[in-house]
């Protein structure tokens, strides 16, 4: 008798929303540590940066039936220095088993511009690594040009915010079903 390899379950829906929650913020920040730190070897210890203090962190929460699961997905925003119309995010991150599924990531992009368009941004910048440039383009993003960031290749890119409209309750979110990405 033929056994299939494991494979593990994957929760079929995520809700995306703002941090609000302790352990939230505290899971978002291992997600970061295990990404940039562990897996890519992109900060020796931890990425945490002067932008933590300003950034709105957001997450992509895995759902089990109605129950909270576990943090699959981060990103963080915040509003320029000197341009407050000008909004950046960062330091997205998605868990290793969940990264085929587009509901994570792309969720997680869509919510952080429609929701800093909800807050009066006009325009909303990212610097992104090259590998996941593609995905960007494919939500609306255009490059802005290539450069070295953190000694990997980036692009700066630019939302096309026509394509995010304002959203005003980040707080609670919405949901989004997965699905295998192209």
């Amino acid at each position: 008798m033929m056994f299939e390899p494991f494979k593990p379950f994957v929760a079929p829906e995520f809700q995306v929303k703002f941090a609000t929650e302790a352990w939230e913020r505290d899971a978002a920040a291992a997600l970061r540590r295990r990404v940039f730190c562990e897996e890519q070897g992109v900060f020796a210890t931890d990425d945490r940066d002067a932008i933590d203090d300003v950034a709105i962190p957001l997450v992509a929460v895995s759902l089990l039936g109605v129950a909270e699961d576990e943090v699959v997905g981060t990103v963080r925003i915040h509003a320029d220095d000197h341009e407050a119309d000008v909004w950046w995010g960062s330091r997205l991150a998605v868990e290793k088993g969940y990264r085929r599924l587009s509901a994570v990531g792309a969720g997680l992009i869509r919510l952080a511009v429609s929701s800093a368009h909800a807050r009066g941004c006009r325009r909303f910048l990212a610097n992104v690594q090259s590998q996941n440039a593609l995905l960007f383009q494919h939500m609306h993003w255009r490059s802005l040009g290539e450069f070295e960031l953190h000694g990997r290749p980036h692009h700066r890119m630019e939302a096309d915010l026509d394509h995010y409209p304002p959203f005003r309750t980040p707080e609670t979110g919405f949901l989004s079903l997965a699905k295998l990405a192209a």
